[in-house]
This record gives structure tokens, sequence and C-alpha cells, in this order.
């Protein structure tokens, strides 16, 4: 099987089929970082990645801060309901015996990364394999729900959305007080990244997912945290040009799983190229602001939008929303383009009609 058009249509094909046969709403699971994290980082009590505090989910329902790091919906938060499914509650919220574990969980942290020594600085947070130790246990109690038979199913059919990377550049590698930085090229460290998201992909096979999307990366040379580093402001090329290497060897990776694991069905979902565009070409979206966030941050202690930060009035014209993470608009935008890419040509994705 090649990564290419023929993949993601066998894909909705398989899910359709899978989800008309079931009539039960779709189940997804979501792992990541701080793009997708809807609260688990409100759970470790020394994180330093948190977004628990105003101006955080300002334009989320009620209006107040729930662990999201933005104004309001996440990316994952668009696709579920577009889905028409609710979107997956934060695993750290979750009791034991919650039914909520089967109808999809997510497991996203703030400051993760695909390496253990990612973030290391947050003090706190769930790295990728930590989310998958998770994932881990909870299907345990699954199978103790439901049996293992019927748990095995809720497995394979679920999709599971995977998000992840972004830290390892903006919160290890591009950070000249650590050391991968200074130790490892940046070919060698790809390599790195590769082996351990392989290890990684195959252990959450093992575990029993079958259809994961898995993004990119988006160009991390244009957010506003390394904007800051250029003398004019510009988007960093090198950097932008090592997300490329990085996402290059991603999709050979995909490809490979592919192959490799019978019945695996891994989709490379693009975001680089919308949010570049995006952020090149803002005023055809309805932005006025691409290379600036909404809430005036201070990038030399972080750049989250802390309680005393002055924000922007109309929210809806700026691509970003702190130096790291898109605003609600965008989002929506990003959130459309992914959707079309993946499920477009699929009435079960839709949502159901009211």
């Amino acid at each position: 099987m090649t990564m290419n058009g023929g993949t993601i249509v066998t894909f909705i094909i398989t899910v359709m089929v899978s989800t008309s046969a079931t009539a039960t709403p779709m189940v997804t699971f979501v792992f990541g970082d701080s793009l997708t994290d809807v609260g688990n980082n409100n759970f470790l009590q020394y994180s330093l990645a948190r977004s628990d505090f105003p101006w955080y989910g300002i334009d989320y329902d009620g209006r107040k801060a729930t662990g999201r790091f933005t104004n309001g919906r996440t990316i994952g938060d668009i696709i579920s309901t577009k889905l028409g499914i609710p979107s997956p509650p934060p695993y750290l919220s979750l009791s034991p015996n919650d039914d909520a574990i089967l109808k999809g969980v997510n497991y996203a942290s703030g400051g993760a990364g695909i390496l253990n020594d990612t973030g290391v600085y947050f003090i706190q947070r769930l790295s990728m394999d930590d989310q998958l130790t998770c994932f881990e246990k909870m299907r345990e109690k699954i199978k103790a729900k439901v049996g293992e038979q019927a748990a095995e199913t809720l497995y394979k059919e679920a999709v599971y959305f995977i998000g992840i990377g972004s830290n390892d550049y903006v919160n290890n590698y591009l950070q000249p007080f650590l050391a991968d930085g200074q130790q490892y090229t940046h070919e060698d460290f790809v390599d790195l990244l590769m082996s351990t998201l392989d290890k990684q992909l195959r252990r959450l096979y093992q575990l029993g997912a079958r259809k994961m999307v898995i993004n990119n990366l988006a160009p991390l040379g244009c957010i506003p945290s390394q904007r800051v580093k250029s003398k004019t402001g510009e988007c960093l090329t090198r950097v932008n040009q090592w997300v490329l290497q990085f996402n290059s060897q991603m999709k050979k990776l995909l490809i490979s799983l592919n192959h490799s694991l019978p019945a695996a069905q891994l989709i490379y979902a693009d975001t680089y190229s919308p949010v570049f565009d995006l952020i090149m070409n803002p005023n055809s979206y309805g932005f006025k602001a691409s290379n600036t966030s909404c809430c005036k941050v201070d990038t030399s202690i972080g750049g989250l939008c802390l309680p005393n930060a002055k924000i922007c009035i109309n929210r809806k014209e700026y691509v970003f929303w702190d130096a790291f993470h898109p605003t609600d608009a965008a989002n929506a935008v990003i959130a459309d383009r992914l959707f079309s890419t993946i499920f477009a040509n699929s009435t079960a994705f839709a949502p159901p009609p009211h």
C-alpha cells in the first residue's frame, strides 16, 4: 500500500463500512502536545506547561480556561464536531469506572514530545511514551467493562489522531542551553526522532490501533516565538527547512509501516501546507495579522498569554493567539482543510442532521 489518494479512499471506505455496520458513533483517541491538549496538564500539579488561567478560553463555551492552549477550540475539537461526536475528554479527568472511556479519550499533554527529555524544564508533562502507557492502562479498564472481544473490536475500529514533534524542536533542539541541539547534527536528530516514533507507532499497533491519522509538523520557523529571533521578524528559513526534512522522513516512515504491519492504515495528514498558506496569505482567509500574536506575550519568559497581558480586540483577525498556538479562528481554517483532505468523500464522517 502506498501513501497516496488511494490509501485515503481505502481508509474512508473501511471506516464507513465499520461505522454503518455497528451503527455506533465513531470512537477517537487523541495523542499529542499543547496543540491538542484539552486539559490533561491541569491535573499535573507541578507542570509549568499550563493554560488554566485567563485569557485562555475567552472564546470557548463558558468563556473560561479549560486547559486548552488557545482562546477557544483546538483543531481536534473542531474535527470532532464535524464527525458528529463530542470532543474526547482529558484522560486525567476520568475515573477508572467512567463509561466515557468507551467513547474516546484525549491523552495529549502540553510540552510533550516524541523524546522523553523534550520539555524537561516543564517539570511535569506526559511524553508520547507516557501517553501510550496511559492508553495501555485504559485498555485494561475497557476490557474489564466490555470483555476482551468487544474491547479488541473497539480498538481496531477506533480512529487514532496523533500530532507530536513540535516540542522536540521548539522546546528541545532549538533551545541553545539543552544538550540535544549541541550533540546532534540535524540529520542525526531526525534519525533519532524517526527511530523513536517508529517504536511508538508500532507499540500503538500492538495495543490494537489500526486506523491512525498522523499530522506532520507546521512551519515552526514562522511561529511568533521563532520570528523574534530574526532581526527583521521574518520566518526562520533554516527551521522550516528542518521541519520539511522531518515531514519527509515521517512520510517515508508511515509508508514503511503500512507495508510491514498487517491491516494498518496510517494516514499522513499535511498540516504544513495549509498553515504556511494561512501565514503567508492571511488576507485571503479574512485575517489581518499572521506575524505576531493576539496576546501581547513576553517571549523571554515562555511566550504564553499571562493574565496581566493585553489581548487584541478582534481575535478573529489574528492567526496566532500566543507565541506558539493558533487562535480559535485559525484552528477552524486548519481543521476545515485537514477534514476535507482526509474525510471529504465520506458521508459517514459528516455530522448527523439535526
